[in-house]
């Protein structure tokens, strides 16, 4: 006789292949499903894309009773419903989107069992009505998405989710399952205790997402480079490009649309309207880009997203991690670039000096910062460092981040080091005047510019004794001894300021390795990881029947007002573009293939293929 646990196995495992169209379960996500099929509280984290959401909808799907989803994603719950709505689950969400009579169905149809996934946002349960609402219907769990909002020192704090741990306070007996894509060892302990979920079991997968390469480059015309990046190697691409400003956002997007790239900007100065639109677009259209703040991307299910750029630096590595990992989450090659520089380093300490809060909340800003810098600075393998960041143990370099395609030298900078906190030291505590990196390095490469002669700076010991070094070397070696805590920045003008640390090196008690970046900038075509280089290539009598499928799957997508991802994802495409299945039967066994897509799908693609040209 079967025991409790393989039925629980059987029966999810029908549901990943009848609704989901997949043959088996990836990674722990089968453990996930039975722990919580069977009634256990679970704390999940898995990197964006490694199919975090089949963790809760198959026991939803499974259980008696209603999930409900907890998601700080209003402007996204329509698509996730209409995405699981094409697979024939009955799926439906309450927020502030929706007017009195569809609240009104969505209400009614949990209330008869007539619902398999209901999404909340978080305030909603700040509502006695909702609560009243969920009281009177069948929940079969409650499930946590995005739960390192809950955080206080992550990097999307949402006050709302501190209230969460009412779920096992009024719901005792129904199961909860907490998910994040992003969270260290000290993060996960803090969702654990916020949500009242000390007692949960806990599964972690490796953060590698060795699809994406990771590069960092130095800062110099940025909005050039990015355009280089964007014609050179994701021309007619999805991509999302950050920056630190609405006003950047807004200039970026400018340049981009002007130099032939569609490009939207995406910030929080823009009406809501305009904001929605433009997610719509990006979500819906092929080939655009959207220009954000960091506001947007969070629960972005877009799988082709082929690039995430930085033109600013990330406050820390747990919001680089979780921005860059919207790049590439159907697992097919994708670029996370970084332009980094001086002024990105001297800003960000300004900004956490200024910030609101206490002398431990500025420490703590500091130290994610300081991890931050060290992952730009590294002359190691960026995914190795990355992956040690969070816990997780890299068997060796990646052969997929610029760090290993084109390795960086290193060099003894403790006499540069030494020469430019001299400068520093001799302006404050000879002159007991303060300026920032440029005018210092004036004054080291015995330049007499207005300002220098204006002070008498040309009349210091150590004007001129730099020139053998180039000022964006100086620049490099101001950067790096600010990423170390050798050097600080203070004031609202940015000015340069002694450590207590400096006096090692001025006292040459300490050595100061520097990198040295590497003349050519890293080849995206030498060099990829085994998982990125695994990536079956389309055969060349499937490429144009895989572009007659993308140009039938937009034109249906746009018939019914979805993203085409919710129609099918590219990867379902390639391996029907490449298996030419002639039947029903034959289709039905590509993966991303369930009953409800055959059945609603499967003659028109049988259609599409039997037009292809022979």
């Amino acid at each position: 006789m079967a025991s409790p646990t393989d039925l629980r196995t059987s029966e999810a495992l029908q549901v990943l292949r009848r609704v989901f169209g997949y043959d088996t379960f990836r990674g722990f996500q089968q453990d996930v499903i039975d722990h919580v099929v069977a009634g256990g509280d679970a704390l999940v984290l898995m990197p964006t894309g490694g199919g975090k959401s089949l963790c809760y909808q198959i026991p939803a799907l499974v259980r008696p009773g209603v999930g409900v989803v907890v998601s700080p994603l209003i402007a996204l719950m329509q698509d996730q419903v209409d995405a699981l709505t094409a697979l024939g689950v009955r799926a439906g969400f309450l927020n502030s989107t929706l007017d009195l009579d569809a609240r009104r169905r969505v209400e009614a149809a949990f209330l008869a069992g007539d619902l398999d996934l209901l999404y909340l946002a978080p305030e909603a349960l700040g509502s006695r009505a909702t609560v009243q609402l969920l009281d009177r219907g069948k929940i079969g769990l409650f499930a946590i998405d995005e739960a390192h909002c809950v955080s206080q020192w992550g990097h999307d704090f949402r006050p709302d989710y501190l209230a969460l741990s009412m779920l096992h306070e009024r719901w005792p007996d129904v199961p909860r399952i907490a998910l994040t894509a992003t969270a260290t060892s000290a993060t996960r302990t803090e969702i654990a205790t916020r949500l009242d979920l000390t007692g949960a079991r806990h599964f972690v997968a490796s953060f590698d997402r060795p699809n994406i390469q990771y590069r960092i480059v130095p800062k110099r015309e940025p909005r050039k480079q990015l355009l280089s990046l964007l014609r050179d190697e994701h021309p007619g691409d999805a991509g999302i490009v950050y920056c630190l400003s609405r006003a950047s956002v807004e200039k970026t997007a400018e340049f981009l649309t002007a130099n032939g790239i569609p490009a939207l900007p995406y910030h929080a100065g823009l009406d809501a309207g305009t904001r929605a639109t433009h997610q719509q677009r990006f979500l819906r259209e092929d080939g655009l880009v959207m220009v954000a703040t960091i506001a947007f991307g969070m629960g972005i299910d877009k799988p082709d997203v082929r690039f995430v750029a930085h033109l600013d630096l990330p406050k820390s590595v747990e919001g680089y991690y979780q921005e860059t990992g919207r790049a590439g989450r159907d697992g097919l090659p994708s670029t996370a670039w970084l332009a980094y520089g001086l002024q990105d380093v001297v800003q960000q300490r300004k900004l956490i000096e200024t910030s609101d809060g206490d002398l431990a909340h500025r420490r703590g800003l500091a130290r994610h910062l300081d991890a931050m810098l060290a992952l730009c600075e590294t002359v190691r393998c960026r995914r190795a460092q990355l992956l040690e960041y969070f816990g997780d143990s890299p068997t060796g370099d990646c052969g997929n981040c610029d760090t290993c395609l084109n390795p960086p030298e290193t060099w003894d900078g403790t006499i540069a080091a030494q020469k430019l906190l001299s400068a520093v030291f001799r302006l404050d505590r000879e002159r007991n005047q303060r300026f920032g990196a440029g005018h210092s390095i004036d004054i080291l490469l015995g330049r007499k510019t207005e300002k220098v002669t204006q002070f008498g700076h040309d009349s210091l010991t150590v004007f001129g004794i730099g020139g053998e070094l180039g000022e964006a070397e100086w620049r490099a070696v101001v950067r790096q001894l600010l990423a170390e805590g050798l050097l600080a920045v203070e004031g609202d003008y940015g000015t340069l300021a002694l450590t207590d640390a400096s006096a090692e090196v001025l006292g040459r008690r300490r050595t100061v390795m520097m990198r040295r970046e590497p003349e050519r900038p890293a080849s995206t075509r030498t060099g990829r990881s085994k998982a990125a280089a695994a990536v079956v290539e389309l055969p060349a009598a499937a490429a144009p029947v895989f572009e007659r499928l993308r140009a039938w799957r937009a034109a249906t997508a746009k018939e019914q007002g979805v993203p085409a991802y919710v129609i099918f994802h590219d990867a379902t495409l390639r391996q029907i573009a490449t298996d030419a299945p002639t039947s029903l039967a034959e289709l039905s066994r590509v993966s991303g293939v369930g009953e409800n897509k055959l059945a609603k799908y499967g003659e028109q693609i049988l259609g599409v293929l039997a037009d292809a040209p022979a």
